[in-house]
């Protein structure tokens, strides 16, 4: 009888034991980390009509230590977004305006002789900053976009031979015009593979389009910026892309992102496939997007979501299929849709 009743006991133990390791040992709070970014969408609300999708995207890229392509039609808010949200962070902020004339050593600094030392000194250029935001990127030529390679990709910037790193965090937020055409640069593929997102901004439906214009109305003479309060801090928001680093994803999850992206490299409509690159972009997109909705594990959902604004800019269509009016983002949702869901 006491063998059985010690057995029996032993048994529930183990039980407990397993149930607390599947349902407990592995939960992240993230109660902190939701408040903030509610509190940071508030903010921007304030000024910002509609855009909720954008507004997330972006909000994800922070969460996920990655830089942002915003492209749109001159008016559709680009650049006031970015300035806005900035004044949501309480970090160092940079606008450098791109034009056909900028030198890399005007984004990344200079030496300049010091007499006193008699001795060359780094001048540090806007780039070294937290939050960077690149008016019209395409408007410089090759060797200017050139210059935000290492810097994009590596957060360090190397001028004669000595290597200087960027303080995190460091985020680039940069705007183009897809329609026009004289005075500007294409990004090449390599510039482009170093954004997480391109976000594509459409032009406000007409009660949007009526809200905004009321909006501005009874703005009169005050800036629409200057109530703006910081939510994040610079700490804060190294914290939560610690934790969003920690967001659990399932091996199946994995594989599933893998299938997505080798589909673009094997897709007879695509020129071009996304590298592994853009496959470590959607894991950290994906469990930002999860963090972004409050939950500690990742969805196939949220990969969904992930996929597109990653890959959209990574993938070249095929002339033919341009021809006929196909997107990049179009044949991405039917590579998605052919992709079997885990379960």
């Amino acid at each position: 009888m006491t063998d059985n009743f010690e057995n029996n006991n032993i048994n529930l133990q183990k039980d407990n034991a397993e149930n607390e390791s599947i349902n407990f040992q592995s939960r992240i709070d993230l109660t902190g980390l939701q408040q903030s970014i509610d509190a940071v969408k508030h903010e921007i609300s304030n000024v910002i009509v509609g855009q909720q999708k954008m507004i997330d995207q972006l909000l994800v890229a922070i969460l996920s230590n990655g830089h942002v392509l915003l492209e749109g039609v001159p008016g559709v808010a680009k650049t006031i977004t970015a300035k806005l949200l900035s004044k949501t962070l309480s970090l160092g902020f940079s606008r450098i305006q791109f034009t056909p004339d900028l030198m890399p050593s005007d984004i990344l600094g200079t030496s300049v002789f010091d007499l006193s030392k008699s001795a060359f000194d780094f001048k540090k250029g806007p780039v070294f900053s937290n939050f960077i935001l690149i008016d019209e990127i395409n408007r410089a030529p090759a060797k200017t976009q050139a210059a935000l390679f290492e810097v994009m990709e590596e957060r360090q910037i190397t001028v004669e031979g000595k290597t200087h790193a960027m303080e995190a965090p460091f985020l680039v937020i940069a705007t183009q015009n897809p329609v026009e055409q004289e005075g500007t640069y294409r990004l090449p593929e390599a510039q482009l593979d170093r954004f997480l997102f391109k976000i594509t901004i459409d032009y406000p439906k007409l009660d949007e389009e009526i809200a905004i214009l009321q909006r501005e109305n009874a703005l009169q003479e005050r800036d629409k910026l200057e109530n703006i309060k910081q939510v994040l801090s610079q700490a804060d928001i190294i914290k939560y892309q610690g934790i969003v680093k920690h967001i659990v994803i399932e091996p199946q999850l994995i594989e599933y992102i893998a299938k997505i992206v080798t589909n673009t490299r094997d897709n007879a409509f695509l020129y071009l496939g996304a590298s592994p690159r853009a496959s470590i972009a959607i894991l950290n997109a994906a469990k930002g997007y999860a963090a972004l909705r409050g939950r500690d594990f990742v969805t196939p959902e949220d990969i969904k979501e992930a996929a597109v604004p990653v890959l959209q800019h990574r993938v070249v269509v095929a002339p033919e299929r341009e021809m006929e009016g196909l997107t990049s983002p179009e044949i991405i949702r039917q590579i998605i849709d052919t992709v079997e869901i885990p379960r």
